[in-house]
């Protein structure tokens, strides 16, 4: 059978089997090996599936991954979320649809140090909806406000996502995750002025809301989140000055975060115990797909499909905007059905080499590719961070209102989308002056 065919038919098994719930990483690791095993024997094979495991786990890059995510776990269990909406509902509560605002803010405030998209959608959904719906708001724009404003946490760093993109298409982890900024920020104040005008064209949907807090109150709540700014200055700012790695940075943010959490009166066997443990559990999990799919890229570098596709598709070298239409429907079609971890590592070894082909910015198209991974956390019917919000808000809010909810916030990503592809300096503006 030709190479080609193998190819194409070892990614569409792929995918039956993850429908058929079948754990991602087990799924790419099976079917690589076998068609690993078709195209060249069993010894190859075993020698691949020996070696490949400990080469992917004793890299070095690797090792911001888990820093990251006790970072986040760290902060999570603190209570800083709640702290931090405190604050943005004082600041931004008399605005039009003020809670929402509030809402959006402080999500990209809790993104910024979890670094997960699912995490700031589950920790806003419990803290804002209940009060949006207590002060009038139409629950679907409460519950969809949560829902969308989860998907900051994949932009903005440290950003679990960004980093495995640069480490599966070799760039750097430090340039990548700077190139989240200016496209997260963008995201947000498209997402405000949308709800903004909304408020103003229909008062119905977020009534007017009185917050009695004087000046004091405001500026005092702003107090207890000082390890806002500092965490992310700290670990943004060495990466972007070239005075720390991303892994440097990593561990410079889990003692900030540690710090923060003595510092409130937090930080207790209670909160290390859980956070070690769920670092753990998620790294696993992360290096167990992760290490299917380097099986499943070489089989498919031994079908020759990825080079094939590279060659087809370079003669529309002059034509971004065919390639990620393109590579936008493959995105937008995967994301619909599967976790964004398993979205971006069965894509990657079909889409890299295709962009590489034509010499686009491998940054930029990080950047695009964890966008369109994050709008899938919205698209039915699998919505991920849809149904995080669900299963946070219990039977308060249906489900087909908070899918109708994110609609909106779907018709800003078009806008969004529309101007990362047509402006990419607005995603390598501050990558080109990182020193690193």
């Amino acid at each position: 059978m030709d190479g080609l065919w193998i190819g194409a038919g070892g990614f569409v098994l792929v995918l039956v089997l993850v429908a058929l719930e079948f754990p991602v990483g087990i799924a790419l690791g099976l079917v690589g090996a076998a068609g690993i095993y078709w195209q060249i024997g069993l010894r190859p094979m075993v020698s691949i599936l020996d070696s490949t495991p400990f080469e992917f786990a004793a890299s070095w890059s690797l090792s911001a991954i888990p820093l990251f995510l006790l970072m986040g776990s760290i902060i999570q269990r603190s209570g800083l979320a709640t702290r931090i909406y405190h604050s943005a509902r004082l600041w931004m509560g008399t605005l039009p649809g003020g809670l929402a605002v509030a809402t959006n803010v402080a999500a990209a405030g809790f993104a910024a140090m979890s670094g997960s998209s699912m995490a700031t959608a589950a920790a806003m959904a419990r803290l804002s909806v209940p009060e949006m719906l207590r002060s009038g708001y139409d629950r679907k724009l409460a519950a969809g406000c949560v829902a969308s404003a989860g998907t900051l946490g994949a932009l903005i760093p440290p950003s679990l996502l960004m980093i495995l993109y640069a480490i599966f298409a070799e760039v750097s982890i430090g340039k990548m995750l700077v190139a989240g900024v200016l496209p997260g920020l963008l995201t947000l104040v498209v997402y405000v002025a949308m709800i903004m005008i909304r408020s103003v064209a229909d008062p119905a949907l977020a009534p007017g809301l009185v917050i009695q807090s004087s000046r004091k109150e405001r500026w005092s709540s702003l107090i207890p989140i000082w390890p806002l700014p500092i965490i992310f200055f700290g670990v943004l700012g060495g990466i972007y000055g070239g005075i720390v790695t991303a892994t440097e940075a990593a561990a410079l943010g889990v003692l900030l975060s540690l710090v923060a959490a003595a510092m409130a009166g937090g930080l207790n066997w209670g909160l290390i115990k859980g956070s070690v443990l769920e670092t753990l559990t998620s790294t696993a999990r992360i290096f167990f797909i992760a290490i299917g799919a380097i099986i499943f890229t070489k089989f498919l570098a031994l079908t020759g499909i990825s080079s094939t596709l590279a060659a087809t598709f370079s003669e529309f070298s002059d034509n971004y905007l065919l390639l990620v239409l393109a590579a936008s429907l493959l995105f937008l079609l995967l994301g619909m059905f599967l976790d964004p971890l398993g979205v971006m590592l069965i894509s990657l070894p079909v889409i890299l080499p295709v962009f590489q082909a034509v010499g686009a910015d491998l940054i930029w198209l990080g950047v695009i590719v964890v966008k369109y991974i994050e709008i899938g956390l919205l698209t039915p019917p699998v919505g991920l961070n849809v149904y995080v919000v669900k299963s946070a808000l219990g039977d308060s809010v249906p489900l087909g209102d908070i899918f109708r909810g994110v609609m909106w916030f779907l018709v800003c990503e078009v806008i969004i989308m529309a101007l990362l592809i047509g402006f990419p300096q607005i995603s390598l503006f501050l990558p080109d002056r990182v020193g690193i």
